[in-house]
């Protein structure tokens, strides 16, 4: 039988590729000899909750997440020596070259062939059975240049435990956490200096409520990038007197809870955010009238809000109050301009955002702002006119349109003939003079056709395959645009129409295949 240790209850153990927390130790009858209960982190893996016959041994989270395993099957884990031997041969080539990627960093491994542990700038033991420090002082000693430590997914089952290794490393500055198992400590203060010069932290998947990094957060006095998405995390509180030197945070992959949103405003250095895939679809600064500036977020430059729930405009109108945003990335979600087309609503949202500089990652060029502006102007000329816009255009018009005002003093007011009205089915039959170009097929040259706007990307496909003799399933369709020079739109839907897509006599389609 494997030796099982005096405190295995609460222990960390991998079994058979899959890891898991000892939940109990002990027999259960009938059956001889003693078993091991275990929670396991991925619940598909077990068969119970943690009762055999009746007799309920051990709790878990989820309903079939536990299982009576026998100790010679588990793994303890090793400590974290032991681990960077098993890791970094000596005599191995490859560690040589290869490079890493945490918290948007490059990282070099280091040539440890040459000078050993003790030249390793990061340390990646990520998944490895890491349990413990082991011996007192030889982890100082032996990689004492760690700047970057990859712990994800290990054996370790507490902070206290995570803390004797950290501790030995004094230029500490990033750490990998993920997918760890992680009992809090009674007094998190106590462990201030174990983390003391911390300033990348990465929690992803840790079963982490809010409430539990904040309670967490003293460990943590200098920590300027945290990540912590995939955890558990609804309701934000203010984060008072905490997180307070926290210049990027990510709660990507949370299910927030609306309102609590702004709680974050708490943290006055906060420069970048991310909450994408949050569910978030309501965002508003009560504190500031539209068209002016509100007082939380007055660090805030960067904000991903790829892939929620957000369709309505007056939301960006509230992004327009955050006095620093300049970098604003909006994908997949459902803002829709009355044309339908996504190369209109990304020029509403230019024309209403007027100090952004990057949209969905691409920068905004002098042009492509004035263009965006102008049309913006046009597209809702007439409605302002309806509203009174040439003495006073009415409160409401204001509040959906906040800058309507300030783009007709900085390029005039629109004229009746400027004004763009509808045009839904309009010019069904203009034809337009398209250049297909093939940029992954070198000798292929351009070819130049005359189509209908009105025809659909389907029927284009079927003409390209006539020509390339490659399938319509494999083609991938973008197009570019004089007009906005440096910038490739994606022609997704089969269904839509040329005209859909606001392609223009002039343009270019670019065809790739797979």
């Amino acid at each position: 039988m494997a030796e099982v240790p005096v405190d295995a209850v609460g222990k960390r153990v991998s079994c058979g590729g899959e890891r898991a927390t000892v939940r109990y130790f002990g027999p259960v009858p009938p059956t001889a000899g003693l078993w091991l209960g275990v929670e396991w982190d991925s619940p598909d893996r077990g068969k119970h909750d943690g009762s055999h016959e009746g007799v309920q041994y051990f709790t878990c989270r989820h309903p079939t997440g536990g299982s009576f395993v026998r100790p010679a099957k588990v793994s303890f884990g090793v400590d974290y020596l032991t681990a960077v031997r098993q890791a970094y041969k000596i005599d191995s080539e490859e560690v040589l070259s290869e490079e890493i990627s945490i918290s948007r960093k490059k990282l070099k491994w280091g040539n440890i062939k040459e000078r050993g542990f003790e030249s390793l700038p990061s340390v990646l033991l990520s998944r490895s059975d890491v349990s413990g420090s082991g011996a007192d002082g030889q982890i100082r000693t032996t990689t004492p240049n760690v700047e970057w430590l990859d712990l994800s997914g290990t054996l370790l089952s507490c902070w206290e435990d995570v803390a004797t290794i950290s501790q030995q490393l004094d230029r500490l500055e990033g750490l990998q956490l993920s997918y760890n198992r992680l009992r809090l400590p009674p007094d998190p203060s106590a462990l201030r200096h174990a983390f003391s010069a911390l300033r990348v932290l990465v929690l992803n998947g840790c079963q982490l409520t809010w409430p539990q990094i904040l309670e967490c957060a003293p460990m943590w006095p200098q920590l300027e990038d945290l990540c912590v998405e995939e955890n558990n995390i609804t309701e934000l509180q203010r984060p008072e007197g905490l997180l307070q030197s926290l210049k990027s945070l990510s709660l990507s992959s949370n299910p927030l809870v609306q309102d609590s949103v702004l709680s974050l405003s708490a943290l006055p250095r906060l420069e970048q955010l991310n909450l994408s895939k949050t569910g978030l679809s309501v965002i508003q600064f009560e504190d500031a009238a539209p068209g002016s500036h509100t007082a939380m977020y007055a660090a805030l430059k960067n904000l991903n809000l790829d892939h929620n729930n957000i369709t309505e405009w007056f939301v960006v109108n509230e992004l327009a109050k955050l006095p620093s945003l300049v970098r604003l990335s909006c994908r997949g979600n459902k803002l829709v301009s009355g044309d339908g087309n996504p190369k209109t609503a990304n020029q509403m949202l230019i024309a209403k955002l007027e100090q952004l500089v990057v949209l969905n990652g691409c920068e905004i060029h002098a042009d492509d702002r004035r263009g965006a502006e102008l049309d913006y102007i046009k597209m809702f000329g007439e409605e302002w006119l309806k509203a009174g816009g040439r003495s006073q255009p009415s409160p409401q018009f204001v509040c959906e349109h906040p800058r309507y005002q300030a783009l007709i003093s900085k390029y005039g007011a629109p004229e009746e003939g400027e004004l763009k009205k509808p045009e839904p089915f309009a010019l069904k039959n203009q034809l337009l003079k398209i250049t297909f170009v093939f940029p992954d097929d070198a000798n292929r040259k351009p070819l130049e056709k005359k189509l209908p706007a009105s025809m659909v990307v389907q029927k284009v496909k079927g003409l390209l395959y006539r020509l390339l003799k490659v399938p319509a399933a494999d083609l991938r369709l973008t197009y570019t645009s004089p007009k906005m020079v440096g910038t490739e739109f994606e022609i997704d839907s089969d269904l839509k129409t040329l005209q859909f897509y606001s392609i223009e006599d002039g343009d270019q389609v670019l065809v790739r295949w797979s």
